[in-house]
Protein backbone atom coordinates (compact mmCIF):
# COMPACT_ATOMS: atom_id res chain seq x y z
CA UNK A 1 0.00 0.00 0.00
CA UNK A 2 1.42 3.25 -1.08
CA UNK A 3 1.22 6.70 0.99
CA UNK A 4 -0.61 9.27 0.18
CA UNK A 5 1.51 12.11 -1.23
CA UNK A 6 2.01 14.90 1.87
CA UNK A 7 0.86 18.25 0.57
CA UNK A 8 3.39 20.69 1.88
CA UNK A 9 2.06 24.15 3.05
CA UNK A 10 3.92 27.24 2.62
CA UNK A 11 3.73 29.26 5.69
CA UNK A 12 6.13 31.70 4.61
CA UNK A 13 5.04 35.50 4.04
CA UNK A 14 5.83 36.44 0.70
CA UNK A 15 8.55 38.69 1.30
CA UNK A 16 10.78 35.93 2.56
CA UNK A 17 12.51 33.15 0.04
CA UNK A 18 12.54 29.85 1.40
CA UNK A 19 16.58 30.21 0.12
CA UNK A 20 17.36 32.30 2.59
CA UNK A 21 17.12 30.66 5.51
CA UNK A 22 19.48 27.66 4.33
CA UNK A 23 19.31 23.71 4.50
CA UNK A 24 17.08 21.92 6.87
CA UNK A 25 18.62 19.56 9.83
CA UNK A 26 16.07 17.23 11.35
CA UNK A 27 17.84 16.96 14.95
CA UNK A 28 20.58 19.47 14.96
CA UNK A 29 20.71 20.46 18.02
CA UNK A 30 19.59 17.66 19.41
CA UNK A 31 22.55 16.10 20.76
CA UNK A 32 23.69 19.06 22.10
CA UNK A 33 20.38 19.33 24.31
CA UNK A 34 20.91 15.64 25.14
CA UNK A 35 24.07 16.59 26.73
CA UNK A 36 22.68 19.76 28.67
CA UNK A 37 19.29 17.98 29.99
CA UNK A 38 18.79 15.81 32.66
CA UNK A 39 15.97 14.26 31.03
CA UNK A 40 16.66 10.46 31.69
CA UNK A 41 14.59 7.58 29.17
CA UNK A 42 13.51 4.46 30.96
CA UNK A 43 12.59 1.47 29.02
CA UNK A 44 9.43 0.08 28.97
CA UNK A 45 9.31 -2.21 31.81
CA UNK A 46 11.16 -0.11 34.06
CA UNK A 47 8.46 2.62 33.21
CA UNK A 48 5.25 0.63 33.80
CA UNK A 49 6.97 -0.04 37.59
CA UNK A 50 7.09 3.59 38.51
CA UNK A 51 4.20 5.54 37.38
CA UNK A 52 6.24 9.10 38.34
CA UNK A 53 9.10 10.82 39.03
CA UNK A 54 8.49 10.92 42.13
CA UNK A 55 8.41 7.10 42.81
CA UNK A 56 11.89 6.76 40.47
CA UNK A 57 13.49 9.20 43.08
CA UNK A 58 12.17 7.32 45.90
CA UNK A 59 13.44 4.37 44.42
CA UNK A 60 16.82 5.60 43.68
CA UNK A 61 17.12 7.26 46.87
CA UNK A 62 16.69 3.61 48.58
CA UNK A 63 19.05 2.19 46.41
CA UNK A 64 21.47 4.69 47.78
CA UNK A 65 20.80 4.33 50.90
CA UNK A 66 21.48 0.60 50.70
CA UNK A 67 25.14 1.14 48.29
CA UNK A 68 26.03 3.64 51.25
CA UNK A 69 25.01 0.72 54.03
CA UNK A 70 27.13 -2.04 51.85
CA UNK A 71 29.77 0.05 51.73
CA UNK A 72 30.41 0.81 55.11
CA UNK A 73 30.38 -2.87 55.49
CA UNK A 74 32.15 -3.82 53.18
CA UNK A 75 35.15 -1.32 54.52
CA UNK A 76 34.54 -2.30 58.08
CA UNK A 77 35.00 -6.13 56.96
CA UNK A 78 38.47 -5.37 54.99
CA UNK A 79 39.96 -3.34 58.15
CA UNK A 80 38.79 -6.30 60.57
CA UNK A 81 40.87 -8.73 57.91
CA UNK A 82 43.71 -6.23 57.52
CA UNK A 83 44.89 -5.92 61.45
CA UNK A 84 44.33 -9.87 61.83
CA UNK A 85 40.67 -10.31 63.72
Amino acid sequence: MKKAKSVTHDELRPEYKRSDFGEMVRGKYAERIKDETNVVLLEPEISRAFPNDEAVNNALRALLEVAKASTHLTKRSSRLTDTGG
